[in-house]
Formats: structure tokens, C-alpha cells, sequence
């Protein structure tokens, strides 16, 4: 036997061995009440095994639903406290009255309501800008996002072993969140 038909018979070996395992992966949704999760350590070994990974990952999308509204409402408290924030006047800048008065999109009205006649700035707004880095808020964003993030992932990885219990349980979950807290979710997600 030469070396040149050994190598052949290496390789063609290799890519028998190769196109077996890649069919060997399903691309396609099946049932199975036996299909690990995470790992081989978490592989349900009956029926009631199955239904706990299912209900896991139903409180897990529900989980991540509930999340998404935390941190929605945690922004729309950092922007009300953003916007109630005091301004200290500093040396050598005008004060914010005067800024505004001074700026080309205010304009001076009168306000009338029940007789009473009121002189206004009405200012027009152009955009709300880059807010500041503050200690009390980014951290904490950073730490949601985080989480948010990893939830979500493993809700990912849990769809993408192609068990149709594991993905309806994912979609379960996350119409169980929405129903529960959808409404405190703004428009971001």
C-alpha cells in the first residue's frame, strides 16, 4: 500500500466521519421528553422531569418580561428625577431664566385661564440630549442590561435545542409576562 493511497482513505474517512455527525443534528422541531438543557447534567429523565424544565422555563420567560417592565419603569424614574432636578447657579453663567429668555426658540405669550392673565416663556423644545453619567443611575443600567442580556440568552439557547416543549413554554412564559406587566413597558422593547 503506496502513501498516497492512505492519505486518501484518511481523508475520505474524515469526511464520512464529519457529513455523519452533521446529520446527526437535527435542524428540525421534534419531540422529546428526554432533550437536555444547559448541559448533560440537566436531561429529564421522565415525563415529570419534562413538565419541571417546561415550567422552568415558563417562569423564566415570565422572568424576562418582568425584567424588560423594571427597567422601563426604573428609566422613567430616572428621567422624572432628571427632570426635577435643581440647577445651581455657577460664577460667570447666566442664570437659566435668563438663558431662556435669550434663546431663539423661546417666545413671550400671555396665558390666560379663568381671568387671570399670566406672562410665559413658552420654550420649544428641540431634543432631550445626552443626559449625564450619574453614579446613582448608569451602574445600576449597566447591571439590568446585564441581566436582561444573560435571561435572554438562556431563553435562546433553550429554543435552539429544537424541543417544541422547551420553545412553546419560552413563548408561554413570555406571553405571561406581557399579559402580567406589558403595560408598564414602553415602546423601547
Amino acid at each position: 500500500m503506496d502513501m498516497s493511497s492512505m492519505d486518501t482513505s484518511s481523508s475520505t474517512n474524515t469526511t464520512d466521519t464529519t457529513s455523519m455527525s452533521m446529520s446527526m443534528m437535527s435542524m428540525t422541531f421534534f419531540t422529546s421528553t428526554m432533550t437536555p438543557l444547559y448541559g448533560s447534567m440537566w436531561t429529564p429523565t421522565s415525563v415529570g422531569g419534562y413538565a419541571g424544565t417546561c415550567i422552568f422555563l415558563i417562569i423564566l420567560g415570565t422572568i424576562f418580561r418582568s425584567l424588560i417592565a423594571v427597567k422601563a419603569w426604573k428609566e422613567q424614574q430616572w428621567l422624572d428625577a432628571e427632570f426635577n432636578r435643581r440647577y445651581v447657579t455657577v460664577a460667570g453663567k447666566l442664570p437659566k431664566s435668563e438663558r431662556i429668555s435669550s434663546d431663539t426658540d423661546s417666545k413671550r405669550m400671555i396665558l390666560t385661564e379663568n381671568g387671570v392673565e399670566e406672562d410665559v416663556m413658552v420654550v420649544k423644545k428641540r431634543s432631550m440630549g445626552v443626559r449625564p453619567w450619574r453614579i446613582t443611575t448608569d451602574p445600576v443600567r449597566a447591571a439590568m442590561d446585564t441581566v436582561i442580556a444573560g435571561v435572554g440568552y438562556l431563553l435562546m439557547l433553550a429554543v435552539m435545542t429544537m424541543n417544541v416543549g422547551y420553545f412553546l413554554s419560552v413563548l408561554g412564559g413570555t406571553f405571561l409576562g406581557s399579559l402580567l406587566l406589558g403595560r408598564y413597558v414602553t415602546s423601547e422593547h
